[in-house]
C-alpha cells in the first residue's frame, strides 16, 4: 500500500474517520486502482486498532470501493468504462433536472463558488478540488427546490468523488471544467432553463469522455510496463 495515511486524533469510535480517510485516498488516487490493502497496514499507519478498520473496510467493499485481492487481503477496486458511464446517465439526469428547475425557479446561487473552485483548480490538493466541485453541483441541487434530487445524488456521491478525482489527475482539464461550470451557473442565474439543461448535458458528457480517455491511457501504460517487465 503506497498511500501514506496521517495518524487519527484519540476517541473511543473510528469508523467513520477510518472509513473517510480511505475515502479520500481512493478518490484523490494517493490508493490507486489495483492497490493492495490490509488491516494491518491501515492500522499501523492511522495508529489504530484492526477493528474499526475491519468496519470501514467492510463498508467500502459494501460500496463496491474495494474488493477481495488474490490471496490474502483486499484491493482498491478498477474503475470500469461501462460502470463509469451508467452512473454518469443517471449524475446527467439528476444535474440537468436540477439545473432545469433553479433557473424556472429564479434561483440564486452563490459567486463564490466559480470563484473558489478556480482557485481549488489551480493548486495540487485533489480534495479540496473535488469538495468544490461538489459544493457546485450540491448548491444547485438544492436551488431546485426538489430535496429528493440531492438525496439521490448523495447515494452516488462516493463514486462520484472516486471518478472526478480520476478527471482532475490531469491538469489540462481543471480549467475547462470550472469555465463549463461558470457557464452553466450564469444560464441559471439568468433562468434560461434551456441553455442550463444544454450546458449541464455538455459538461457531463465531456466529463464522461475525458475519464474514459484516461482510463485508457492508465490501462495502455500498465500493458507497456508489464511488457517491459517481460522482456527484462
Amino acid at each position: 500500500m503506497a498511500a501514506k495515511l496521517l495518524k487519527l486524533q484519540a476517541r473511543t469510535d473510528y469508523v467513520d474517520e477510518v472509513y473517510k480517510v480511505l475515502l479520500d485516498a481512493i478518490s484523490e488516487g494517493s490508493l490507486a486502482p489495483g492497490a493492495r490493502i490490509t488491516q494491518e497496514e491501515i492500522a499501523e499507519q492511522l495508529a489504530v486498532s484492526r477493528s474499526p478498520v475491519l468496519q470501514a473496510l467492510r463498508l467500502l467493499k459494501k460500496d463496491g470501493l474495494v474488493q477481495d485481492a488474490p490471496g490474502r487481503g483486499l484491493l482498491v477496486a478498477p474503475l470500469d468504462a461501462t460502470w463509469i458511464a451508467h452512473l454518469y446517465e443517471i449524475r446527467g439526469a439528476l444535474d440537468s433536472l436540477a439545473a432545469s428547475l433553479a433557473a424556472q425557479r429564479g434561483a440564486t446561487l452563490d459567486k463564490t463558488l466559480i470563484s473558489k473552485g478556480r482557485r481549488a483548480s489551480k493548486g495540487d490538493d485533489v480534495k479540496a478540488m473535488i469538495d468544490a466541485d461538489w459544493a457546485f453541483h450540491s448548491a444547485i441541487y438544492r436551488a431546485s427546490g426538489n430535496p429528493l434530487i440531492e438525496q439521490t445524488a448523495h447515494l452516488h456521491w462516493v463514486h462520484l468523488r472516486r471518478v472526478m478525482g480520476a478527471v482532475l489527475q490531469s491538469s489540462a482539464q481543471r480549467k475547462s471544467i470550472w469555465d463549463e461550470h461558470a457557464a452553466i451557473f450564469d444560464a441559471i442565474i439568468a433562468g434560461d432553463a434551456a441553455a442550463a439543461v444544454e450546458l449541464t448535458n455538455l459538461h457531463t458528457h465531456r466529463a464522461r469522455e475525458n475519464l474514459v480517455k484516461r482510463l485508457g491511457e492508465v490501462l495502455a501504460d500498465d500493458t507497456s510496463n508489464a511488457s517491459a517487465q517481460v522482456r527484462v
